[in-house]
């Protein structure tokens, strides 16, 4: 995989605002801020790259307010690393390509995985199926 570095400066000139505080500075976006995702088949891709990271048959409402899936399109695409801030030790999901932040994992999602994906909405884009 090729990897996908910039500038800081090539980066807030790409990215809006909010997806530059997540992606690069390790930010949250507001709960219930992506509800309006499509439900059509498709991928989820890095806002950052382009790569693709979750496939909409994975998605599922965990009522976190977040994007949520049960496993990554492709386990090589996400990086994964501890997350020690706010007294907390979690999981941090990020997209290998280009290390933006996506998220985090946690160990409570259902079958057939038993993990939840807890996606920043604003790290992600959409491709719908071509028909």
């Amino acid at each position: 995989m090729d990897k996908v570095v910039k500038s800081d400066a090539e980066w807030r000139a790409q990215l809006s605002d909010l997806a530059y505080k997540v992606t690069r500075k390790h930010g949250t976006e507001r709960a219930f801020t992506h509800d309006d995702f499509p439900k059509d088949p498709g991928v989820y891709h890095c806002v950052c790259c382009g790569a693709p990271l979750f496939d909409q048959g994975d998605k599922y409402d965990s009522g976190s307010g977040w994007p949520s899936f049960t496993r990554p399109a492709n386990p090589e695409m996400i990086g994964e690393k501890t997350d020690r801030s706010f007294f907390m030790r979690r999981t941090e999901v990020h997209c290998a390509r280009c290390e933006a932040h996506l998220g985090h994992v946690f160990p409570d999602g259902p079958e057939p995985t038993g993990l939840r994906y807890c996606i920043n909405g604003v790290a992600l884009t959409f491709e719908g199926e071509e028909e």
